[in-house]
């Protein structure tokens, strides 16, 4: 069982400052800050970074571009206290999947593109940008700024590409 820590996290056997929260709490529908259940919170004093394991499809560019804040060999993998809430922000805004989602400690949050912008890839894959309204498969909406839907229609997780068709054979 976890125990109170810093204040606005729960201490789940983390160092000081790399509190993580399941913000579903195993609710279905979406959090508070407009996640969808499934994400888990990690909490800094400047930056908050949501992850939902969920919509992840691994490119990386978390990992590439910030490898002091996301590094999944350590636990937890998002230590939002290890760099500048602005740079961390910046990283988080290049995750073609919205699987990554930030909210400031002031309350700003990723402001979506305007006009919402669609770029399909050599692949076949549709990267959107924008404000986003995508119903999946079973009916749950989730508002984004940033998705990878599928563009050969074989993922097994639509509209959301899963890497299992054509369309996911090759990097974004």
């Amino acid at each position: 069982m976890a125990t109170a820590g810093r204040a606005g996290t729960e201490d789940t056997g983390t160092p000081e400052g790399a509190g993580t929260e399941d913000t579903g709490r195993g609710r279905a529908g979406k959090t508070a800050d407009g996640r969808a259940s499934g994400a888990r919170a990690y909490r800094g004093d400047g930056i908050t970074v949501s992850f939902d394991a969920r919509l992840c499809r691994h490119a990386a560019e978390c990992v590439h571009g910030l490898p002091t804040v996301f590094d999944t060999a350590r636990r937890p993998w998002i230590m939002p206290d290890a760099a500048e809430p602005g740079v961390i922000a910046e990283v988080v805004r290049r995750c073609p999947t919205g699987a990554l989602a930030y909210r400031l400690a002031d309350g700003g949050a990723e402001a979506p593109d305007r006009p919402t912008t669609v770029r399909r890839t050599a692949d076949g894959r549709l990267l959107v940008r924008g404000e986003l309204r995508v119903t999946d498969a079973s009916g749950e909406v989730r508002e984004t700024p940033r998705a990878m839907l599928c563009g050969c229609g074989r993922s097994a997780e639509q509209p959301y590409c899963d890497r299992s068709g054509e369309c996911g054979g090759h990097e974004a």
